[in-house]
């Protein structure tokens, strides 16, 4: 009899406990996949060689432009809406500036250099528009009023992002080597009629600031669901495509302001093209 009542007690227990797993499970949203998702998570960014100054035998810093309407940068770009933890470029560094994680700077130094942080509050700001417009009234007696419409910034309208980057040659390592300085998104601007002004760059992040958050966030491979590679990944790895508007000289002036149409496009592949013969000629012999 002893030994029933202990088993009962068992198999009671036994129940109760598998009923409140089975309880536990069903609170949390099922999994959307067949396993966890945990090495991008524990991913950390790979650092950097060292480097001296005496080591830096020849250096040229390069302004770049990679347009995010190109099929090998559209994983830049998408998706629309985050889902399944992942999210486009932009929208993972205004998560990270909302959080206080990346620092932004502005924009309008005449030398692209990180000098004036901004909060995330003043670049919402910014980005955020007021458009004035005449509306009727829905009851009478129905006439026209003007008032102020409020349009939130969309990551979507961004459509380009600009890169500073230094080429430098290592004699320690016997490498030509490149890294990314900062990053700069860039959407288009239209005045009031709709017509198209130019391009508006919003604000400056430190790269190497941002790479343990680029580090943790997957970008979608095309070819390999299981092989996702993160967004330090594909910048490491120089897996994406650009080019130059602006090289570094005495006039400190952008390939435009000396070069338009095909010749300015010229003019952006002789850089390409210089950069590539002077790591060819360094180690032929």
């Amino acid at each position: 009899m002893k030994n029933l009542i202990i088993i009962l007690s068992f198999l009671g227990l036994m129940l109760g406990s598998g009923v409140s797993s089975f309880s536990q499970v069903m609170d949390s949203p099922p999994r959307d996949g067949v396993f966890d998702k945990i090495h991008t998570i524990e991913r950390k960014a790979i650092p950097y060689a060292h480097l001296r100054e005496a080591d830096v035998m020849w250096s040229r810093r390069i302004w770049r432009v990679i347009d995010l309407r190109e099929k090998i940068n559209q994983p830049f770009y998408y998706p629309e809406f985050p889902h399944n933890g992942w999210k486009n470029l932009v929208t993972i560094i205004m998560d990270a500036m909302k959080e206080g994680s990346i620092t932004a700077y502005d924009p309008n130094t005449p030398t692209d250099e990180f000098l004036v942080p901004l909060t995330y509050e003043e670049i919402m700001t910014k980005l955020d528009r007021y458009d004035s417009t005449s509306m009727q009234r829905f009851y009478p007696p129905y006439d026209w009023y003007d008032t102020v419409i409020h349009i939130e910034f969309n990551v979507m309208d961004v459509k380009r992002i600009r890169i500073k980057e230094d080429w430098f040659v290592d004699k320690q390592r016997s490498q030509m080597d490149v890294r990314i300085l900062g990053l700069c998104p860039v959407r288009e601007s239209y005045d009031e009629e709709g017509i198209f002004r130019g391009y508006e760059p919003l604000f400056w992040i430190y790269f190497p600031e941002a790479r343990p958050i680029f580090a943790k966030n997957e970008v979608f491979n095309r070819f390999n669901d299981a092989e996702r590679r993160t967004y330090d990944d594909v910048f490491w790895k120089r897996m994406f495509g650009s080019y130059v508007y602006k090289e570094q000289n005495v006039y400190d002036r952008k390939i435009v302001d000396y070069a338009m149409g095909l010749d300015a496009l010229l003019e952006a592949e002789r850089v390409k093209n210089d950069l590539f013969k002077f790591e060819h000629d360094l180690w032929e012999y």
